[in-house]
């Protein structure tokens, strides 16, 4: 099978790329031949700012980018992993004229909010979903908190909603948890296209020891994430358990400030994979604080892959992903209490801890392999291309 991947590179929650890249060495690894076509972020600040919202709503450069590959060699299908916004669902157009199936990987909510995350002003908000016309995201400046760039967003939404371009130009989605398809679903896109696949972690980074005695965060250090959760709680914590936090983002001073008040609490920056995944091995659990509606959860299935339980607010996706009382445990989201009393109960109860991290562990392999991946992701693609 020959596949066009296509993908806009944003940078901004770097699982999605992590993801992406996954896949498409994964059916490399298999036979599959897999031609890229990337768009990056980068050449925004090269284009006007018309420019920009015109190639948002419907990019001719992309068109015919995509046309001339489909017209000099033979695919079987595109799987759109990213179009926004530099490429645009002009792309889906490409391929019906040639009369190649058309697969769309929804990593965000970005067909149903201008700013994809169903998140503003510090909570979860879901003014737009089902809306023909999202102008409660204009009127907020919900995109990069700007109303002229959610206009356009908006505008893309609404004009793509009249076209029908998500319910006739697109033979498969793929929504990463049950959850996330639901939430589509609701929003207006056809439910019998909605097809369910989860990330997956390759190659298997082994299981750990998880003697380390600390908690462990990874991920983008920001307001959504719920990194104010997580520090409140460790204030309240009294210097029970150590915190080790990876990445970077927007509350990095809050970080940094935390370090200096909390003597447990340690900020790694960003670190190569091989070393994340060792500092995940040998936590006691990892952390997943996030107050959004995530759609999936990368990070909490890296665990794992480690044997390491997962303290997850129960919200959105990893709510889902995490099992409560068997793969780790849930907390009230935006509540810091409640994440104090969820750690306090580990260091209490080793034997289930130990437990926990056996069932960790069996439900990486049961559901999170290359393997499992493949089988469901061949599946999809043979629906699209019988449609």
């Amino acid at each position: 099978m020959k596949i066009l991947s296509i993908h806009n590179n944003y940078q901004i929650r770097g699982g999605e790329d992590e993801s992406r890249k996954a896949e498409e060495q994964l059916l490399r690894e298999m036979g599959h031949e897999v031609d890229v076509y990337e768009e990056h972020n980068d050449r925004v600040s090269t284009l006007n700012p018309l420019n920009i919202a015109l190639r948002t709503i419907w990019s001719r450069e992309s068109y015919k980018i995509v046309e001339h590959k489909l017209a000099e060699s033979t695919y079987d299908l595109i799987h759109v992993q990213n179009f926004f916004p530099l490429i645009s669902p002009s792309v889906y157009y490409a391929a019906k004229a040639r009369g190649i199936p058309v697969v769309q990987t929804l990593r965000n909510y970005r067909l149903l909010c201008p700013n994809a995350l169903f998140f503003r002003d510090g909570q979860v908000c879901e003014d737009c979903s089902g809306k023909f016309i999202p102008y409660p995201g204009v009127w907020h400046g919900c995109y990069r908190d700007n109303r002229a760039a959610s206009a356009a967003t908006a505008t893309m939404l609404t004009v793509h909603r009249a076209m029908g371009t998500w319910t006739q130009m697109v033979d498969s989605y793929v929504a990463l948890t049950n959850f996330a398809r639901e939430k589509i679903v609701e929003g207006g896109l056809p439910a019998e296209k909605i097809v369910v696949k989860p990330n997956f972690v390759n190659p298997d980074p082994g299981l750990g020891e998880g003697r380390g005695g600390y908690a462990l965060y990874v991920g983008r250090l920001s307001v959504e994430k719920g990194l104010d959760t997580l520090l409140a709680a460790w204030e309240h914590l009294g210097q029970k358990m150590p915190l080790k936090i990876v990445g970077d983002g927007p509350l990095a001073s809050e970080v940094v400030e935390a370090t200096k008040r909390l003597p447990d609490v340690k900020w790694l920056g960003r670190r190569p994979m091989a070393e994340v995944y060792e500092l995940m091995g040998e936590a006691m659990v990892l952390i997943f604080p996030s107050k959004w509606y995530e759609t999936f959860g990368r990070v909490a299935v890296e665990a794992f892959a480690k044997g390491t339980p997962v303290i997850a607010s129960k919200i959105g996706a990893i709510a889902e992903l995490v099992d409560h009382g068997r793969t780790g445990l849930h907390f009230g989201p935006g509540d810091p209490r409640d994440l104090v009393a969820r750690v306090e109960w580990v260091l209490q109860h080793p034997e289930q801890l130990a437990r926990m991290r056996r069932a960790a562990r069996a439900e990486f392999e049961a559901k999170y392999t290359a393997a499992k991946n493949y089988e469901q992701l061949m599946k999809i693609y043979a629906l699209a291309c019988s449609i």
